[in-house]
């Protein structure tokens, strides 16, 4: 045996079978807003399809077949089910207190005129498309790094008040930057959509398949186009402090299976 087999042979046993090593699968986090990892079959199985509702659900081979769950933040405590062909698998959700985060904007994002509203809801319906698509290549990886170098001034899940109204919990995770700072790719995509938005500003949509999506909001500028595929690394656009803004900052939202999921789960090196 020469000596690149043997080295070669050493590397596969120290690596496994083709497995979430690479992917880095996220914590197990079974709360609203969190990630259910859930054991599913053997790794000598035929790859199961799994279903969390009607939507379809990411499972990866990690020393066994592994379904990876978005859990929506409006998702009640209590016992959950995955359908896998015949079988119902049960899982539970525990309860989380966010805490509260009020803001002031401006009067409009509070009260919009009959023609903005308009506007909105036919970006919901847009928003909506890209943020519960679903493409059956898996993602290249399940660790995202941050997309820009900056801290957390708004974490995910915050119960949010506008002008003292209550408004929808705070679905993505803020990162403080200066205008004009580039955001990077966190891991490889294809650019779903991208545009103008009334609430969410300038904005951008990556799809790393298997129902992983992430969404970039209140760019300066956009630096893509839809269809166009990025590696790590690349510049999707620059910080900005477009639509219902105090500042200028990223929001970053991350979806599973059509579930607005922490983004902190998936930050490697946490």
């Amino acid at each position: 045996m020469t000596t690149r087999l043997c080295l070669l042979l050493l590397a596969a046993a120290l690596l496994g079978p083709a497995s979430a090593f690479a992917l880095g699968l996220p914590p197990d986090s079974r709360v609203p807003g969190g990630v259910a990892v859930i054991p599913i079959a053997d790794a000598s199985a035929p790859a199961p399809q799994v279903f969390y509702g009607d939507r379809p659900v990411l499972v990866v081979n990690d020393n066994g077949w592994k379904a990876v769950v978005g859990i929506p933040l409006d998702a009640e405590p209590g016992p959950q089910e995955l359908v896998s062909g015949e079988r119902r698998i049960t899982f539970e959700v525990m309860p989380k207190a966010y805490a509260e985060q009020h803001l002031t904007v401006q009067r409009r994002y509070v009260s919009p005129s009959p023609e903005e509203l308009a506007r909105i809801r036919a970006e919901q319906v847009r928003i909506r498309a890209a943020l519960t698509h679903y493409s059956q290549e898996l993602p290249g990886s399940l660790r995202l790094a941050l997309p820009v170098d900056g801290p957390e001034s708004s974490p995910f899940g915050l119960r949010r008040f506008f002008n003292g109204e209550p408004r929808r919990p705070h679905s993505g995770l803020d990162l403080a930057a200066p205008a004009g700072t580039p955001i990077k790719a966190p891991a490889a995509g294809r650019v779903l959509d991208a545009g103008d938005f009334f609430f969410n500003g300038n904005t951008v949509f990556l799809d790393h398949g298997g129902g992983l999506i992430t969404m970039y909001c209140h760019l300066e500028q956009i630096a893509v186009e839809p269809g166009q595929w990025l590696q790590p690394g690349e510049t999707i656009g620059t910080v900005g402090a477009t639509g219902r803004v105090t500042g200028p900052h990223l929001h970053w939202g991350v979806t599973l299976n059509g579930a607005m999921v922490d983004p902190a789960l998936f930050v490697e090196n946490r």
